[in-house]
């Protein structure tokens, strides 16, 4: 067993110090591929076979989710129709460790024939797929990891690292948000963590909201008929006043039903913004101890525009 822990062990640090290297073999050619993609009107078309071809989709997957419009091509399938795909003002971007993968030809000579800029990356700076290209990155010479040096392991791990660099440069020169990347995450885990408060509230008719002056007769039905624990205060002008919660009922019970709103709520409740992250929102419940959050927008003026309960925030997978 401590045997197999050495072999991972020795995988993980031959691949790392191959990303060293790429790291330090980095120049002036990295900075033009950036930029031919910045200065591209369409899409980057990201092409790669076997290993290569896996990473190249990754790629691909990388920059469309970042903002860069792309998407992956088989070099066989585009030898059959799939080159079609391809049209002036998008950008290639072919990989292929040793620069002369025999299914890349017809790829590469359309880029050429129809002057779309080709960026190659391979390990061969005299390959046929980096001779052929406007911009070469050069993958630097490091050990495959498995040992005998015919595995791609290191060479892949150089190529993703290289690809998540490009999408991240262009990324952070877009100045790409968290709301940005919501826009192409609205699913699973990531689109929960960046949901906004505004999204999952509940406002309008569905908010509970009574009147300062309200009877507490008036106020627990309010309560009870909808279902959120909770019931907002409003002033005669619109304005939000106060909350009240189970734990402001059980300060008043005695002589509960004399009261009015305004004698039993909490003034200046913990409340957020619309345009908050529902994450956050989250973090400031369960720090609170409180399971409900009213929404107020200082610019929109004093009136409450939703409630958001916890309950939301679990239904989307937040936590």
């Amino acid at each position: 067993m401590t045997s197999f822990v050495n072999i991972a062990r020795r995988v993980i640090r031959t691949e790392a110090d191959a990303l060293a290297t790429l790291e330090a073999s980095l120049d002036d050619s990295f900075a033009g591929a950036v930029d031919l993609i910045l200065q591209s009107s369409g899409r980057v078309i990201v092409s790669g076979m076997g290993k290569s071809g896996h990473i190249a989709r990754k790629i691909a997957a990388t920059l469309a989710s970042t903002g860069t419009p792309a998407h992956f091509v088989h070099p066989a399938e585009a030898s059959h129709g799939d080159l079609g795909m391809m049209a002036q003002g998008d950008v290639a971007l072919v990989l292929s460790n040793s620069g002369e993968t025999p299914e890349l030809s017809d790829l590469v000579a359309y880029t050429r024939r129809f002057r779309i800029p080709l960026i190659g990356v391979a390990s061969r700076r005299d390959s046929t797929l980096l001779k052929q290209s406007d911009i070469a990155l050069v993958l630097p010479k490091a050990p495959e990891a498995c040992g005998v040096d015919i595995v791609p392991t290191s060479s892949t791990t150089m190529t993703l690292a290289l690809g998540d660099a490009l999408a991240i440069a262009l990324m952070e020169h877009r100045q790409f948000t968290p709301e940005h990347f919501r826009e192409f995450h609205p699913g699973g885990k990531l689109g929960a963590r960046l949901s906004k408060v505004e999204d999952l509230m509940h406002s309008g008719a569905a908010m509970p909201i009574v009147l300062r002056d309200a009877p507490m007769a008036d106020t627990l039905l309010e309560i009870s008929s909808k279902g959120f624990g909770v019931v907002g205060v409003q002033d005669a002008n619109g304005g939000f006043a106060g909350i009240i919660t189970d734990g402001d009922l059980r300060r008043h019970m005695q002589g509960l039903l004399d009261l009015t709103a305004a004698e039993v709520m909490t003034q200046t409740p913990q409340t957020i913004t619309p345009g908050a992250l529902a994450e956050e929102a989250v973090e400031i419940m369960n720090r609170r101890k409180i399971t409900c959050l009213f929404v107020l927008d200082p610019d929109a003026g004093p009136s409450a525009l939703g409630l958001l309960h916890i309950h939301d925030c679990l239904r989307v997978g937040l936590a």
